[in-house]
């Protein structure tokens, strides 16, 4: 009989690394769920959700009008004050068109985070 180990308690599958933070599925879903319902409801938290323009080029693999969220390095959903270096990007469909970061840009510039 095999019995499989549980990960260790620190041990964290990352969806998006964005510089040395390491975001799983669930902290994206759960700050783009904050940033859409924002969006949704004609809402701000200091200025955020706001539209995305994307002067960058990159290529997200959803269609859209974009519109970004801060995800916290903490885990907690962003509710004021410093939005870090880190956002997730969604649609006004609710999709998630990807997480980038300022961290390694240039300037006030995005980069993509590293799936």
């Amino acid at each position: 009989m095999f019995i499989e180990k549980p990960p260790p308690p620190n041990s964290r599958a990352c969806a998006y690394t964005c510089g040395s933070h390491c975001y799983t599925n669930s902290e994206v879903s759960a700050a783009q769920h904050g940033g859409y319902n924002l969006y949704s409801s004609n809402d701000y938290v200091n200025d955020y959700s706001h539209e995305y323009h994307n002067y960058e080029g990159s290529d997200f693999p959803v269609p859209g009008e974009y519109y970004e969220f801060p995800i916290m390095s903490n885990g907690d959903t962003y509710d004021g004050g410093s939005p870090g270096a880190d956002r997730v990007i969604f649609n006004t469909d609710d999709q998630l068109a990807g997480v980038i970061t300022h961290t390694g840009a240039s300037g006030n510039d995005f980069v993509a985070c590293t799936e």
